[in-house]
């Protein structure tokens, strides 16, 4: 019954449900009712605690792989090796949970804690009831302010107007009817109903309630958004990918090693401990922490800019997108209606949006007091109108229809303001709008009589109009300028304006029948404007490569004219739309239809179902999606896009639950910023990786080359862990602080499909690799030479490798960078966390409570020599590298 309310009368209604609209249900009947259907709220998402929070932080695989190197290290009696292993894990974690708590904490904080009440007749009285407790067959009264508690079916409506753009899309408030209707309509065509979430913008109602709680649309929607499956973002994809391959190379090299090592005859002991050193060697165990660190560094400068994160990953997804799928109202416009223009007899008047701007009448500028139709149509829009403005703010501030908001607030400009008008035009009575015949008029004494001010929709304006002003004069409006005046209107929708038609007359008493014997003065075109950076915004994703489009459940005139301002598509008449009653479900989509759909910048009219099956088809293809959008309407897409997007000031609180990102000033301008920050970190974090993962690579070609060459071992598993996750880590993180290039949003987006990793940079790492454990092995060998003991030379192949890696930094810099000045140099966190790397490498070495643990002792002065010589090999042979005669010689040089 509540799915097909709005075909049956009011009665019928009434009937199904044993309501009685006068004396509405009883408290007992209403306690059952609420026994059999349950309390008309929406089932909440369960939200992540701060154990779930801190469950996730274990979910990579890297961490698995280091859980089980720490156990091995407990189970051979390592237990310093197991500790600093399982403290590694612990700082990473620690890093993320934080992180994300703080920025969970943020988001809850938006959360509305308003209660909502109802107003019902019960037991023969009206009553205030929490409206968690109404019931279907209640009555429910409305009135302007309120927010609609349930889904009901309208019985009585006195010049009553919905919003419903959190529900449908739709901008303009919608005037409602207890009219039955015929057939099977879309939900924002449905005159006869209000539904749950939306809010009254003018008049009164009565309703009766046909669905509460899930079963309402608004429960619908949100049961959609529950149904739908987050993706999981491409930076957890590739670092998986990533630990995947490690594991792999790990379990290789460890068995290899081990199985030659046993044959050979070595010890079982030993081959576990070099099996150990190997799997320490090869885990980057700072990698996690840094990811960490520089994605939280994102976050916190997106929140500066007014983009609360709540997923660490989620900043790195925006680096990725390559599709923005933006909902209309509230995200590219302002989601408030202005005065834009007045089409009169004369011509097209553009109204200043701006205090103290010029009316404009053909390029010039007017003085619209000393032009009779100009004046003459500001005055009738400012006294035909039930509106208010409330204080000095008149640009924002109102109550009442937002059409007739902007009509004041045209007036004030041009110094007509509502109470002196009428001051000097005192009303006398009022006609309410009237959906039936679609007009309002107001009364108002004049010298020469009664003064009649007529405002409605233009075809039912233009019927009762008999004449039309031309000047001061008036001359008759015939069939034909009335079919002009029709023409006039639909240009004026095509470009995305809504239009209302002013006409007036003088009566001769305040009882004369208003529509009828009306004088036209013109039309009204009302816009909701674009949002002032959106279209610098779009051009700047236009030059990044990434395809912007809109989706709205609004008219395709009216997206396709705010698309135009916006710059998503160049011309308005050309731009392809494709309607909600066009889309298949994705199940159903031919290639042709996918094909299509990939080619179309405007979807208009698109319900909540309709726009998870456009991002179905988006990801279908490979593409990286982020979808933006306010509406309660917008959250199941919201939160099936790779990246979720909810305004905070407008946004609801379904479609802030369902975002991964929420924006406090509603700009889109901080989607910009948003993906230009997550291109920065991908490519930190990939210059990170290939630092961290070629020191590894250098510590696994020396352990298991020795291994296989039957020698001692240069580096102890202790002494790599010490490396991997103290001293190596800080330069690590200053690469991953890194700052954004002037470029990074004058590219296409990367392969959604490209690993962290290419082919080329695995060459990269095992290249940078080979020489630093080559030059490692050669100072070890080196200092046996020289006779300066076994202690002494692990001692200096340990300190080579950590300063080796330490001044490996400078080798992560542009190869199109001057050495002296580029992006590592001129980072002042590179040379911080050198500091702090030679100062911990120095205190293994000489701090007396950490070098027994090490293994470590003083260097002599022949080995210091050695030091220095093996560490700063690999940093000049990766320069001589970056010369561009070397460059050429190399294959995929230009990216080394």
């Amino acid at each position: 019954m509540a799915e097909h309310a709005y075909r049956k009368s009011g009665d019928e209604v009434i009937e199904a449900w044993g309501a009685d609209p006068a004396t509405g249900l009883s408290e007992r009947e209403a306690q059952s009712r609420l026994e059999e259907h349950g309390k008309n709220v929406l089932e909440e998402a369960e939200r992540r605690s701060a154990w779930r929070i801190f469950v996730d932080q274990f979910k990579s695989l890297i961490f698995a792989i280091l859980f089980g190197a720490a156990a091995l290290s407990f189970a051979f009696s390592e237990v310093v090796q197991g500790i600093a292993i399982l403290v590694a894990i612990a700082i990473n974690a620690g890093v993320g949970y934080f992180t994300e708590l703080r920025a969970t904490r943020s988001m809850e904080a938006l959360r509305e804690m308003e209660r909502i009440t109802a107003r019902v007749r019960r037991d023969g009285e009206k009553r205030d009831i929490d409206a968690a407790e109404l019931v279907p067959g209640d009555i429910v009264l409305l009135e302007a302010g309120d927010i609609v508690p349930a889904d009901l079916r309208l019985i009585e409506a006195g010049n009553l107007r919905v919003n419903e753009s959190a529900l449908t899309g739709e901008s303009v408030p919608q005037g409602k009817t207890t009219d039955p209707i015929e057939g099977e309509v879309d939900l924002a065509d449905r005159e006869n109903m209000a539904y749950k979430g939306t809010s009254i913008s003018n008049g009164s109602a009565v309703g009766v309630v046909v669905a509460t709680g899930m079963g309402t649309e608004l429960g619908h929607i949100s049961r959609l958004a529950e149904e739908a499956e987050e993706e999981e973002t491409p930076l957890e994809k590739r670092l998986d990918r990533l630990a995947r391959r490690l594991l792999v190379v790990i379990v290789i090299v460890a068995a290899v090693t081990s199985v030659i090592g046993i044959v050979a005859g070595r010890e079982l002991f030993l081959m576990v401990e070099t099996g150990v050193a190997l799997v320490v060697a090869a885990v980057p165990e700072g990698l996690p922490i840094v990811a960490s660190v520089a994605l939280a560094r994102g976050m916190w400068r997106l929140a500066k800019r007014n983009a609360l994160i709540e997923r660490l990953s989620a900043v790195e997804t925006l680096g990725a997108t390559n599709v923005i799928c933006s909902d209309k109202t509230g995200t590219l416009t302002e989601n408030r209606m202005t005065l834009a223009r007045l089409a009169l007899p004369e011509g097209d008047v553009e109204v200043p949006g701006d205090e103290g701007g010029a009316f404009r009448l053909d390029g010039e500028d007017v003085d619209p007091r000393e032009r009779p139709v100009i004046r003459r149509a500001l005055e009738v829009g400012v006294l035909c109108n039930a509106a208010d403005l409330d204080g000095s703010d008149e640009d924002e501030r109102g109550t009442g229809d937002p059409m007739e908001i902007a009509l004041l607030v045209g007036g004030s400009r041009a110094g007509m303001l509502r109470d002196e008008l009428v001051g000097e035009y005192e009303e006398v009575r009022r006609e309410e709008f009237d959906p039936s015949v679609k007009m309002m008029a107001t009364f108002h004494e004049d010298e020469d009589g009664i003064r009649v001010a007529v405002k409605g929709a233009p075809e039912a304006v233009l019927e009762v109009c008999t004449h039309v002003f031309r000047g001061e004069s008036r001359r008759e409006l015939d069939d034909e300028g009335r079919d002009a005046w029709l023409e006039r209107n639909e240009a004026t929708a095509a470009e995305g304006l809504r239009a209302l038609a002013l006409a007036e007359k003088t009566a001769h008493s305040a009882d004369e029948d208003p529509y009828e014997g009306l004088t036209l003065i013109g039309l009204v075109g009302l816009l909701d404007p674009p949002r002032a950076e959106v279209r610098e915004a779009v051009q700047d994703c236009r030059k990044a490569g990434i395809h912007a489009v809109m989706v709205t459940g609004d008219q395709p005139s009216t997206a396709r004219a705010i698309a135009e301002a916006v710059g998503l598509v160049d011309d308005a008449d050309e731009a392809a739309v494709m309607t909600g009653s066009d889309m298949k479900s994705a199940v159903q989509l031919s290639k042709k239809d996918r094909r299509r759909i990939l080619r179309t910048p405007i979807f208009a009219r698109f319900d909540p179902e309709q726009k998870l099956d456009l991002i179905q088809v988006y990801q279908d293809d490979g593409q990286v999606v982020a979808m933006t959008g306010d509406g309660v309407n917008d959250a199941p897409a919201l939160k099936k896009a790779n990246i979720g997007v909810a305004m905070g000031r407008r946004g609801t609180e379904v479609a802030r639950e369902a975002a991964d990102m929420v924006l406090r000033d509603d700009s889109f301008a901080s989607i910009v910023e948003a993906i230009r920050q997550g291109r920065t970190i991908f490519g930190n974090i990939r210059k990170f990786v290939i630092y961290m993962l070629s020191g590894n690579t250098g510590e696994i070609f020396a352990v298991s080359l020795v291994a296989l060459l039957n020698a001692p071992l240069p580096l102890l598993p202790l002494q790599i862990l010490y490396i991997n996750i103290v001293s190596d880590v800080f330069p690590a993180l200053a690469l991953g602080m890194g700052g954004t290039k002037a470029d990074v949003m004058k590219r296409p987006p990367r392969d959604p499909k490209e690993p962290i990793l290419t082919r080329f940079h695995w060459g990269v790492i095992g290249g940078y690799g080979a020489v630093i454990g080559l030059s490692v092995l050669t100072v070890f060998w080196m200092a046996f030479q020289l006779d300066l003991g076994a202690d002494e030379a692990v001692t200096i192949s340990f300190l080579t490798f950590a300063f080796a890696r330490l001044w490996h930094v400078f080798n992560m810099r542009d190869p199109d960078a001057p050495f002296f000045r580029n992006e590592v140099t001129t980072n002042g966190y590179v040379w911080i966390a050198l500091a702090i790397g030679v100062a911990l490498t120095l205190a293994a070495a000489y701090l007396p409570g950490l070098s027994p643990v090490l293994g470590t002792v003083a260097p002599s002065g022949e080995g210091w020599l050695l030091i220095a010589v093996g560490s700063l090999v690999p940093l000049i042979i990766g320069q001589i590298v970056k010369l561009p005669f070397v460059r050429r010689l190399l294959p995929g040089g230009k990216q080394t």
